[in-house]
C-alpha cells in the first residue's frame, strides 16, 4: 500500500511489506496472528533529519496496518529511530536488548511490545516465500 510510505524513513517499506503480508494470508490465518497477539501498537519512528512519522499495527480486531495514531488508544506505544526499527526488521537487532540499551522505549503494555520481533519475523517470513 503506497499510503503507507512516507518520504526518508527505511521503515516505509518494512511497514507497507508488512501490510501487504497481512492482506495476503487467509482470513484463517489473520485470525489466528490476532489470537496470538491480540494487542495494537502504534510506531513512532524518527529519522536521522529528526521527522516522526507514526504507524498503527492492529492485531487486536482486524489485523491491519495503517498510517497515523492508533484509533482505537494502542496498547502499547513503542518509540525508536529508523535505524532501529530496521535492524529489528532484518533481525539484525533483539527488541529486548534495543529496550535495554535505550534504543527503544515504550509507553503502555510492554509485555506485547516483546511481540514486534515476532510480527516482524512473519512478515520477513512471508516476503521470502513470495
Amino acid at each position: 500500500m503506497s499510503d503507507l510510505k512516507v518520504d526518508g524513513f527505511q521503515a516505509s517499506q518494512i511497514i507497507s511489506d508488512l501490510s501487504s503480508t497481512f492482506e495476503s494470508v487467509s482470513d484463517d490465518e489473520r485470525k489466528a496472528m490476532i489470537k496470538k497477539t491480540n494487542g495494537i501498537f502504534q510506531l513512532q519512528v524518527t529519522n536521522p533529519e529528526k521527522q516522526e512519522a507514526t504507524w498503527t499495527i492492529d492485531m487486536k480486531k482486524t489485523g491491519t496496518v495503517y498510517k497515523g495514531p492508533a484509533k482505537p488508544k494502542a496498547d502499547v506505544t513503542i518509540i525508536l529511530s529508523d535505524e532501529v526499527f530496521t535492524q529489528l526488521a532484518e533481525g539484525k537487532l533483539n527488541g529486548q536488548k534495543a529496550f535495554m540499551s535505550g534504543k527503544l522505549k515504550t509507553k503502555g503494555n510492554v509485555m506485547l511490545a516483546t511481540k514486534l520481533d515476532g510480527l516482524l519475523s512473519v512478515a520477513k517470513g512471508k516476503k521470502a516465500k513470495l
